[in-house]
């Protein structure tokens, strides 16, 4: 695969531990990203691309927990979800395996307590964005290299919306892992992206 990293960037998205073996809305196997992600960052930034990791960064009463929710009602029928990374607390930080050296920017997103946020592009309103894009185009970057948990939400929201904001876009399907909820939901993300023209590759195509 013939790169351009001086115009290309890694996103690492929501390595967190909330989503690994053992966290509150813990992803089967999501702990299986780690290791092909820090060979991927390492690689990144011996060629000089940028890498770039977001986190879920939610206040303790926001709107997609159910929690704050008890009668199932008033979230404008999005989907609800245990109480996750919430902000300062261990669920919130990254995986101790994960490797952070190589990471430029970290981009926090779920802040708002009314407002979720899958895309590390836009809110889920589609209004407020992260400034992820404006970051990207500061410099120079026109592709985009995406794994991280999980490949049916965040991962998912954040492919398409690379696509739609013009960036070439590859997700790394064994740097990635799904909840499947609903079932079959991973199998359907993997068709949306290939709609819309995401490549799915592996870490194995871009090291070489």
């Amino acid at each position: 695969m013939n790169i351009d990293f001086n115009r290309s960037a890694l996103l690492i998205i929501d390595v967190q531990n909330d989503f690994c073996p053992g966290g509150a809305l813990a992803v089967k196997q999501g702990d299986e990203v780690v290791e092909p992600l820090n060979k991927a960052s390492k690689y990144f930034a011996q060629k000089g691309g940028a890498v770039i990791a977001t986190q879920d960064w939610h206040p303790k009463n926001h709107v997609s927990f159910l929690s704050s929710h008890p009668e199932n009602e008033g979230a404008g029928g999005a989907v609800l979800w245990p109480d996750h990374c919430v902000q300062g607390s261990f669920g919130a930080d990254f995986s101790s395996g994960l490797d952070l050296s190589a990471v430029r920017l970290v981009v926090r997103k779920g802040f708002r307590t009314n407002t979720d946020s899958y895309s590390a592009f836009f809110e889920n309103d589609r209004a407020k964005v992260t400034g992820l894009n404006a970051f990207l185009r500061e410099i120079g970057v026109d592709t985009v290299f995406i794994g991280g948990l999980a490949t049916d939400y965040c991962v998912l929201y954040t492919a398409l919306d690379a696509r739609k904001l013009g960036f070439t876009t590859l997700v790394m399907l064994d740097a990635v892992r799904g909840v499947d909820y609903p079932a079959f939901s991973v199998e359907k993300a993997l068709r949306s992206m290939q709609q819309e023209a995401v490549i799915l590759t592996n870490t194995g195509a871009l090291i070489g």
